[in-house]
């Protein structure tokens, strides 16, 4: 029987600190969470799907992957709620992006 292939999305964050928002993400998932943290790196396994974050000087790139529509969706809403939180001041426009 063949694997299902997965499903992606990526936001392309535009910030002043995307390495913040990086770290906070990653660390307030691994209380509960799989998740691996470099400075301008991290990966969050969730249940159902993986959240992997780069950072760059001006940006967080936030891709979500996903074995269905669903679960896709969900993590989509999930991470961009909690960067949300963690950035109330910024007010960042997340933007999900499906590959083509």
């Amino acid at each position: 029987m063949a694997s299902q292939p997965m499903l992606s999305s990526e936001a392309r964050v535009p910030t002043a600190t995307p390495r913040r928002f990086l770290a906070q993400l990653c660390k307030h998932f691994q209380h509960k969470l799989p998740v691996v943290l470099a400075e301008e790196h991290g990966q969050i396994e969730f249940q159902d799907g993986v959240c992997t974050l780069n950072a760059d000087a001006e940006t967080l790139v936030m891709r979500v992957t996903a074995g269905n529509e669903a679960s896709l969706a969900r993590l989509e809403d999930v991470v961009a709620r909690h960067l949300g939180r963690f950035a109330f001041r910024d007010k960042p426009e997340i933007l999900w992006q499906r590959p083509s």
